[in-house]
């Protein structure tokens, strides 16, 4: 199944809902390509405030965003919109957190970074089949270099406490903070 295979329905409109600006921007501009008429929030506020005002036909949301989750807005929407198409996003994946995700009506669950291919994919996917496995899924090393980078993040940059919360020595933290990310 490629590109051509998925087809946009009659009602283009996807809320975009993340608190990465950089991220928001990048894919907004990405599924305008792709033909969606994209609204997007930085907020689970602004994002329900979309979701009841003028529930679109698909969307992607975030998980963890500053004013609380996502999964808030998944319900909203759910509850205006019982066909919306819906993918969660997140960086912290986690199996419960995927079921839960599917149980208030996501249609499916993409951890970061998920690529624009891979979100419409997923958007577009048929019901009960499964979208194609992404073409150059992350490497192991990679997926460990970028949950070193959250956490070292959510730490606010602290060595010691990162190096604490992953159960890891100070001093093989700062090698592997000091080296490239893996490809």
């Amino acid at each position: 199944m490629d590109m051509t295979d998925l087809k946009l329905g009659d009602d283009p409109s996807l809320l975009l809902l993340d608190d990465d600006e950089a991220f928001l921007k990048r894919l907004a501009k990405a599924m305008e390509k792709r033909g969606f008429s994209v609204e997007t929030a930085g907020s689970v506020a602004a994002g329900k405030a979309i979701a009841t005002a003028r529930p679109p036909a698909y969307a992607v949301c975030d998980l963890r965003l500053g004013d609380g989750n996502g999964l808030d807005v998944v319900e909203v929407l759910r509850e205006r919109r019982p066909d919306a198409r819906i993918v969660v996003l997140t960086g912290y994946g986690a199996i419960a957190t995927a079921v839960a995700a599917v149980k208030i009506g996501a249609t499916d669950y993409l951890a970061k970074p998920a690529d624009a291919t891979d979100i419409t994919n997923a958007l577009l996917a048929q019901e009960g089949e499964m979208p194609p496995p992404p073409e150059n899924p992350m490497s192991a090393d990679r997926v460990r270099w970028e949950h070193i980078q959250r956490v070292f993040e959510m730490c606010d940059r602290n060595v010691s406490e990162t190096a604490r919360r992953l159960s890891m020595h100070r001093r093989t933290l700062q090698r592997i903070l000091a080296k490239r990310s893996p490809r």
